[in-house]
Parts: structure tokens; sequence; C-alpha cells
């Protein structure tokens, strides 16, 4: 008999497909959510049941705890699995759940809260024996305190949201004079992502490996470690490639860390799977950095080195079933690489890029994986993280895995919307992750930006033709003598495409959009604060507005000095790309 007869995700996307599948091999059905805008998501499709959690806003859907709980009442649920993001890491939800007598897959609300609490936790993983950063275990709330910090500590420092966790609220300060500004937008990101603005001020370790320990723990008293995953590899904090095991973490290196782990885990009371991250200096120390009390995006490369569903563990962990294997069963066989699909354009600084999936076909072959949420006519909305897949391969060893991923790379195609695959490509055919280095400064270079934008299925800037009439690339297949080639030609794009250009200009703002002194939105967003105000004088790269799009922060600066003038957005409004932010006039 199945452990629960329905279990309702209360998330989206490829993490809610990836869950519903290990559901299905044990016997439960399966119930999704969907907001206003995932009304034709893929994991609505793939769900047994689905229930709308509108109206209102589509990016708050899946945060309102009423609409969750009353969809699995509706439904006849016994118990809700979170994912990831969202509310998984929510004490007060975990808790809303069981009295709604539901079973939460996940771990006790009263670790939720512990280790949510990034001061919280380093004060009990210090008081526990663990290793930490140097740095605060109370909230810091003036730019005063964060540049006496700086002083006692060294400077740069990491000023991180006290609730936070994937990169949101996260910034580094190399100065005194960078302490006010990185101060408000890490309390400002902490309160719009997490609903708590508390910041705390830790020593920023210079290009350390990002190292983390899988764990498992049951009701039973049994704790487990699946060994490290290696995300060094990150660009504005956000992860970008995994692989386990790490190439900086020999035998006993990963006893050690895992111990840490087990013991972190045990300090907590932690049940379910979870993981410890952690940072390993250029002098082999490691420290705890914080722990994630839910399940991670990169699990998939555990599952391909251990052979275990991390999912399915979770769901019998929840059942009150014991860990079925020990420490000493577990095994890690060969080499796994993990890719995340965001659609971000890294040639044009790593801007989201949402918009209508064309064309979709993904790779497949020997000891390859894609766990996605997005077919071919699927709507990538801009209210939501920018991950749409996940791409993992397993390998005999890193360089087989690193080949078989270029493989599994070249095979996927994702039409309509610029996505990081290309950057993918141009990063593992790089010295520095060919090497197993940190690839410090060259995840954001110019040089793999412009490396990424070759290797794009995309063309994004084709040359005109000599009459000046715009050039599109197209894909033919012709055949010579027998053979088969494929080729690229540039041809004339048809008259209607320059109209239609025309057309978004001046929906995007008009020709007044296109005029050089206009400062203009990149991308469609939210507008989460104004920098600046009528009259003011700006210099070039002087903040004007910082836009919040696919979770992201993105600052919109001033292109040349001058004046502000027509200033037209304000916090909390809504902007298209192309949209008119201001207009900056010389100064005579």
């Amino acid at each position: 008999m199945p452990v629960f007869s329905k279990v309702l995700v209360a998330n989206r996307g490829e993490i809610a497909v990836r869950i519903f599948r290990t559901l299905r091999e044990l016997g439960i059905g399966t119930v999704a959510v969907y907001s206003e805008a995932d009304r034709a998501a893929l994991h609505v499709a793939a769900a047994d049941e689905a229930f709308l959690v509108g109206p209102g806003p589509a990016a708050q859907s899946y945060l309102v705890q009423e609409r969750l709980l009353d969809a699995a009442r509706r439904a006849g649920a016994e118990a809700i699995h979170p994912g990831y993001g969202f509310l998984a890491e929510n004490a007060q939800f975990a808790r809303a759940v069981a009295a709604a007598g539901l079973v939460w897959i996940g771990p006790p609300a009263e670790a939720i809260e512990v280790m949510g609490s990034k001061t919280a936790a380093r004060a009990r993983m210090a008081a526990a024996g663990v290793p930490v950063v140097p740095g605060t275990t109370q909230p810091v709330t003036s730019a005063e305190e964060v540049v006496r910090l700086g002083e006692e500590l060294g400077w740069p420092l990491a000023i991180k949201a006290s609730a936070g966790g994937g990169g949101k609220g996260l910034k580094v300060v190399t100065g005194p004079d960078e302490a006010e500004r990185a101060l408000d937008s890490a309390q400002r990101e902490g309160q719009a992502y997490f609903s708590d603005s508390a910041v705390y001020v830790e020593r920023y370790l210079e290009d350390p490996r990002h190292v983390e320990v899988q764990v498992l723990a049951d009701s039973h008293g049994n704790v487990i470690h699946l060994g490290e995953r290696d995300c060094t590899i990150q660009r504005r904090h956000q992860k970008l490639v995994e692989e386990t095991p790490s190439p900086a973490v020999d035998d006993e290196l990963r006893a050690r860390i895992g111990e840490i782990a087990v013991e972190a885990a045990r300090a907590v009371g932690y049940r379910s799977a979870g993981t410890i991250e952690g940072l390993l200096s250029r002098e082999g120390e490691y420290f705890f950095l914080e722990m994630n009390t839910r399940i991670q995006v990169e699990h998939t490369v555990t599952e391909m080195a251990t052979g275990l569903d991390l999912v399915r563990e979770q769901v019998l962990i929840a059942a009150g079933e014991p860990l079925w294997l020990r420490q000493e069963d577990v095994r890690l066989t060969g080499h796994a690489l993990e890719c995340r699909i965001n659609a971000e354009d890294p040639a044009n600084g790593f801007l989201p890029s949402p918009g209508r999936v064309t064309s979709y076909r993904e790779p497949a072959g020997p000891g390859v994986r894609v766990d996605s949420g997005i077919a071919a006519g699927s709507e990538v909305p801009g209210l939501y993280d920018p991950l749409v897949a996940k791409l993992i391969v397993q390998g005999v060893d890193r360089e087989h895995a690193r080949r078989r991923m270029l493989r599994a790379l070249d095979e996927f195609e994702i039409g309509g919307i610029t996505t990081l695959l290309g950057f993918h490509r141009a990063l593992l055919e790089h010295p520095c992750f060919i090497d197993g280095a940190t690839c410090h400064g060259i995840v954001e270079s110019q040089e793999l930006a412009e490396q990424a934008s070759e290797l794009s299925h995309r063309t994004t800037g084709a040359p005109a033709s000599s009459d000046g009439t715009p050039l599109r690339a197209r894909r033919l297949t012709i055949e010579h003598e027998g053979r088969r080639y494929e080729v690229e030609a540039l041809v004339p794009e048809p008259p209607h495409a320059e109209l239609a250009r025309r057309r978004r200009a001046r929906v995007g703002g008009g020709a007044q959009a296109g005029a050089k002194d206009a400062v203009v939105t990149p991308m469609q967003g939210t507008v989460l604060a104004v920098e600046v105000a009528e009259g003011d004088e700006v210099e070039p790269g002087q903040v004007i507005c910082i836009v919040e799009a696919m979770k992201m922060e993105n600052e919109i600066t001033a292109h040349r000095a001058g004046v502000v003038t027509e200033l037209a957005v304000e916090a909390g409004q809504a902007v298209g790309s192309g949209q008119v932010v201001c207009v900056v006039v010389d100064r005579s």
C-alpha cells in the first residue's frame, strides 16, 4: 500500500514535475497548484489534479498559505511537499500544514526556524563546535556597524539576509564607502524575498570553494551524509554548475566535512533531506555557511552518483519510515555534473529572457538526465526564477562527465528564448573548468560572454546586406553528391519584420525610447527603488533605479553625465522591456 493516497506539491516548474515522477512510482496520487500566469504550464498538465491558487498577483499566488491548504483539502490530499523556494523553508507554513491534519514532507518547523535564521544558526553551530566564518551572530542595523566590523575583521565583508538563501540578500562590501548602499540593498532583498529585512555580517572569503554536504535524517535518530557537492561556479552568488565529488576534496576531507554535516543536523534535531553548505578556503579551512532545510536544486547530482532517489527518501521519512541504509552503505560512483539552464542572456549581462518557447528538444543517451519545466509552446513568465531546466550527466570520471555534458548541451535545443546553453558550452571548454579550478573572474568575463554568444542556438545580431536590409539566420539541410550537409544561411528579413520592431518600440515607449538621451529598461519587471529625483545631476554608471526581474535585482544606470528629466517610474511600478525610465540631458 502507498504511504499516502495523494500528495499536493506546493510549487511549480521543473521541481514540481520531478516530485510528481517519484510520487507516481510510489503509487501516490499527484496534486498541482497553479497561478493565473501558469494556467498552461507543464507542471499543471503533469499532475493528476490541479487547482488554481489565484486570483491576485500571480507572483504571490504560491505564497498564500490558506489557498494552498484549501486546495489540499478539496483534493483530499494527505500530505504536502513544498519543493524548494516559495514556502519550502517557512516554519509557519509547516506548522499550518500540521494544524490542518496534513503531513509536512520536510523537516520539523523548529529546525526550519533555527536554521532559517542565519544568525541563530551560526550561534547554534558555534555552540555545537561546528566551525563558522568569523562574523556576527546578531543582526546588524546600521552602516556604521558595518564599517566598524570591516575595520575589525578586515575588508571585504559579506552582508547577508538573516532569512536568505540562494544568493538573495547577499552583498559584498569592499570598503567603507560601499557600506550604506550594500546594507540597504541586502535589507531590501531580505524583505522582498523572505519577508525579513534582518541582516548579519561575516568576513568575505576570497575565492573559496563552495562545498556542501547532503544529509538524510529520520525520526528514529539515524543521520547519514551522502558525500559533498561542489557548487563553486556561480554568477551573482547564484549557482550555475554543480558536481560531485568535488575536485578539491579527498577521502580524508570528505569524511571530516561529512562528520561536521551530521553533527550540524543532529544539533537542530533535523529530519528529512537537508544540505549543510560550507566554504572551503584556499588554505583548506572548512566553515559552516548555512543549512538549507529542503531539497536542493542540485540534489540531482547526488542522485546520479549514489543511485538514490532523495525525494523518495523524503516521502518515506515523512511517513515515519526509518532510513533503510547506513553510512557504510553509501557509495559514490563515477562523477556527476549539473548545468542549470536559465532563461538569461549571458551576452547582455545575464539579463532575464522571458518569452515563448518556440521549439524544444531534449538530449538523451547514456548517463544523461533532464529535469525540465517547459516544452514547445510553453510561456516562460518574467515573474519567477529564470531556471527552466536542469541538465545532468554522469561519467566514469570528471573528464568523461565533462565531455558527455558537452555532447548533451550540443543536442539540447530551446528556441524562442535566450538561455545559458551556449554559456555552459563555452565554460566547460575553458581551461579553468578543465583544470577543476574555481574559475574566479571567468564566469562573468567578456571573453566568456562572447564565446557563449557565438555558441548560442539563437542568432542575436545578424549583419545587414549590401543594400542595408537586415539579415536573419536560417538553418538549411542540403545534399550534394549523396552527402547531407546542414548549413546556416543569412537571408533578408521579410518586410513585416521591421514593421513589427517599430510597433514594439512604440508599445515600449515610443520614439523617445530610441532617443540617445533616454534611459530605458532592458527587461520587463518591477521597480524596487528609484535612486534619483527630477533635476538631479548624474554621472555615467550612476544607478537610476533598481528593477526586479525573474527574482533578480538589476541596476539601471545612467549612460552619460547630465541632469535627470522626465522621470517616469516609481517604486512598485511594473515596467516593460524598452520602457523609458527618464531622460538625461546636458547640464547646460
